[in-house]
């Protein structure tokens, strides 16, 4: 009888503890960051202009420019760590990195596995065109070839605000709509900021810009579930990076357009 009783206390004291236990398991990462002067990244380098390999072969792009900022801001070493759309949520969840910056939307899904920061930066779908070519509003689009992936977001949104008189020109897949552009069979293209980064990369001569906005999607640095010191500290950074107009900095040089309203 008194064997079992030590193991009812015992019982009851551990489920009482094991919430405590969690949470303080639950906060460790800033704690492990600052202590250990080290903080892991996960970024692309498949996914131009956020992040690509340079020809200097060391990564680079605006989600690289990101977690550098956020180190220099933390005081600590940043270890940059490549990671691909399907595995940077899973080396958030096994600690082989503090942070994901690696252009990660917020949907309901994802939050059921980990946290998120205030957005650092846009994602978009937009027109773009050499430099030497006028286009400053829609109705600029009259007239002017565009090429644009059949049923993709872009051609959703361009048929919302393209005026009569614009020639659409649409193609089965990203790469044979890039090809049409690239070889002058139209004037415009109509794309996502990534595949539009990866053109421009590869193809400098075209001396292609960012013309005109189709539709916004921004993304958000990716934490841990239950991190929250480490979450509020890297808002305080994106915070302070906004008010002193860096994250328009990033977003000029890797996007040709500012950052515009970000979300929290």
């Amino acid at each position: 009888m008194k064997f079992n009783k030590r193991i009812l206390i015992s019982s009851v004291l551990a489920a009482f503890c094991l919430p405590f236990a969690a949470t303080s398991h639950a906060q460790q990462a800033l704690d492990t960051v600052q202590k250990a002067k080290l903080i892991k990244i996960a970024i692309p380098t498949d996914f131009p202009p956020y992040g690509f390999v340079g020809t200097d072969l060391q990564p680079q792009g605006l989600d690289i420019d990101m977690a550098n900022y956020i180190g220099t801001k933390m005081g600590v070493k940043v270890e940059l760590v490549v990671v691909t759309s399907a595995n940077r949520i899973a080396y958030l969840q096994t600690k082989k990195a503090d942070l994901v910056i690696s252009t990660l939307g917020k949907n309901a899904e994802r939050e059921k596995v980990i946290d998120f920061t205030v957005a650092y930066s846009p994602f978009f779908q937009a027109i773009y065109g050499a430099k030497t070519l006028s286009v400053k509003n829609f109705d600029d689009l009259k007239g002017k070839t565009i090429a644009v992936t059949r049923g993709a977001i872009e051609d959703q949104e361009l048929g919302k605000v393209a005026p009569a008189g614009t020639d659409i020109k649409r193609f089965e897949d990203n790469n044979a709509t890039v090809s049409a552009f690239a070889s002058g069979q139209t004037q415009l293209l109509a794309t996502g900021a990534s595949v539009a980064g990866n053109m421009i990369q590869k193809n400098p001569q075209l001396n292609a810009e960012y013309k005109l906005l189709l539709k916004d999607s921004p993304n958000f640095i990716g934490v841990a579930k239950g991190e929250d010191a480490l979450r509020t500290r890297v808002n305080a950074i994106i915070a302070d990076a906004k008010k002193a107009g860096d994250i328009d900095k990033m977003a000029q040089k890797w996007l040709g357009r500012s950052a515009g309203q970000l979300p929290d």
